[in-house]
């Protein structure tokens, strides 16, 4: 009778464990269990850690939780300037609602991979190179936007939604960078005029402060001479300023034949005869000499034109 009674015993505990393997379920921290009794969803949703379920009724299914990273496909579409762009992107969501992503959707990251490459090729018929190119963060809005909508309904939360590349054709590149040349170089030559504007009216200024003060002009001069000699040449040219000699002028004092004759050097009016050296005695009487002897040659005299010499 005892040994009947342990057999019973030992075939319950037998039967106790099977039923608490078959039960028994563990949820990770990042899952969440939804439960079906008879094909029925149950409202309780199962936190994480050890639970039980009813072998043979209940099946538990796990939803994770956690931040999915999904990248999209290059799509390829026209931008609304007429541009052949082809653009790929990345998307960041989760789930929000375990029961309504298992029971809304039937396979919602395929849902939300498809719904993101849509609205991709929306949002690039809708915008313009420059757009894509430099207004990333609003078309990133636009594009989380268009996914959160529909998400919303299916237990998802989209939390972020990044454009990585646009790819251009090499045609559209060569055009865009000789645009960008042409753009610095016009702002480069806007920057020249702009700076020669500037010096030229620092000139008029100092040409101003020099015409009161005209020793000014002077020590200009002499810094020049000062900075060419700097460089170790062998050769130093130094200009004369006419400033200088009309100051001169200004300061020589005025009177008498002195001054009729600084005038006439400065202001010379009439050529000025280069002076005739005196002769010396032997060389007159050498002329003398020659003279007579062409006398008594040919029977002419040259005594006039001589003359003439000596009166010169």
């Amino acid at each position: 009778m005892i040994e009947e009674l342990l057999m019973a015993a030992a075939g319950a505990a037998a039967a106790f464990a099977v039923y608490a393997g078959a039960a028994a379920r563990v949820v990770k921290q990042y899952e969440r269990g939804v439960v079906f009794r008879f094909g029925r969803l149950r409202d309780e949703v199962r936190a994480p850690g050890f639970t039980m379920i009813i072998p043979g009724v209940d099946r538990l299914h796990k939803v994770n939780m956690q931040i999915v990273t999904m990248p999209v496909p290059a799509q390829e579409g026209i931008t609304r300037d007429n541009v052949t762009v082809r653009v790929d992107a990345v998307v960041y969501f989760k789930v929000v609602d375990a029961a309504e992503a298992l029971v809304r959707v039937e396979d919602y990251k395929f849902a939300v991979s498809q719904m993101a490459q849509t609205s991709l090729r929306s949002i690039i018929g809708k915008s313009d190179l420059d757009d894509l190119l430099s207004n990333r963060e609003k078309l990133n809005q636009g594009l989380e936007l268009m996914l959160d909508s529909p998400a919303i309904g299916w237990g998802v939360q989209i939390d972020r939604v990044e454009i990585k590349d646009v790819s251009l054709p090499e045609t559209m590149k060569r055009s865009m960078a000789r645009q960008a040349e042409a753009d610095r170089e016009r702002r480069a030559r806007v920057i020249n005029a702009d700076a020669e504007l500037q010096a030229s009216k620092k000139l008029a200024e100092a040409a101003e402060v020099m015409s009161d003060q005209p020793a000014a002009l002077q020590l200009r001069l002499l810094q020049t001479v000062v900075a060419v000699a700097a460089e170790k040449n062998s050769t130093l040219v130094l200009p004369f300023p006419v400033e200088l000699l009309r100051f001169l002028e200004r300061a020589t004092p005025r009177g008498g034949a002195d001054t009729g004759h600084a005038e006439t050097m400065l202001h010379p009016t009439h050529p000025i005869p280069p002076p005739v050296p005196p002769w010396p005695e032997a060389y007159l009487a050498g002329r003398a000499d020659a003279a007579d002897a062409i006398e008594d040659l040919t029977g002419t005299s040259v005594e006039p034109s001589a003359q003439r010499e000596d009166e010169g």
